[in-house]
């Protein structure tokens, strides 16, 4: 059976907050909605994935086959809403997933697949960021026992749960997954990666096309 992939959308209006001193409200909130668009793409063109499952107070319906919305109202957070999506994903008899962040736009279908089978041998893979400290996927048994706990510094409490819970499970570098954004570094990372991969991440180019004004600080 194919993965179900969880993926938590925060409201856009109140997403990458780290960036308002380089970006306005608005534009912040329009790249944000990009980036979830151009992942939602991604997955769609996964042959590993069946389902997606979306946790957002900010999509209501993603107007796409095989996608459903689990609503946060609250914006939980992270770790929550990819539980709540993990409880969706097991209740439809899924028993694997793949947790994926929003703001991976670069997100390669291909290499989605190939964690996808991989993650089918053995309980847990933990995909890290580029800083290597952070966890950008998780790829698990939706129905326990691990329990996400993204944030700052989750690479260790991922690995370190994983170990107390006798888990068989790998850390596995995934390129288009390495890069998030969420500071003005990352958004100097995102454009130089965009150049080096002509084809990918559409949404997000125009969304950049269109701030290029207001982006003075990371050209």
């Amino acid at each position: 059976m194919p993965a179900a992939a969880i993926l938590p959308v925060k409201r856009f209006g109140a997403a990458k907050q780290r960036l308002s001193s380089d970006l306005a409200d608005g534009p912040r909130a329009a790249l944000a909605q990009a980036m979830v668009a151009d992942v939602l793409a991604s997955l769609a063109e996964a042959r590993e994935v069946g389902l997606t499952v979306v946790v957002s107070g900010a999509i209501d319906d993603a107007q796409r086959e095989h996608v459903v919305v689990v609503a946060d109202q609250l914006d939980s957070g992270q770790s929550p809403a990819a539980l709540a999506g993990m409880e969706r994903a097991a209740a439809l008899g899924y028993e694997l997933a793949v947790l994926v962040p929003g703001d991976c736009p670069l997100l390669d279908p291909g290499e989605l697949d190939a964690l996808v089978r991989e993650a089918g041998k053995q309980d847990l893979v933990i995909v890290p960021d580029r800083h290597g400290t952070g966890t950008n996927a998780l790829a698990l048994d939706p129905r326990g026992p691990f329990q996400p706990s993204f944030g700052p510094g989750s690479l260790e409490r991922h690995t370190q749960q994983a170990h107390d819970r006798g888990l068989d499970f790998t850390v596995r570098e995934v390129p288009s997954l390495a890069l998030d954004l969420d500071t003005p570094d990352d958004l100097t990372a995102l454009r130089a990666a965009l150049a080096q991969t002509p084809g990918r991440a559409a949404n997000t180019r125009a969304a950049l096309s269109s701030l290029e004004r207001q982006l003075p600080a990371v050209r």
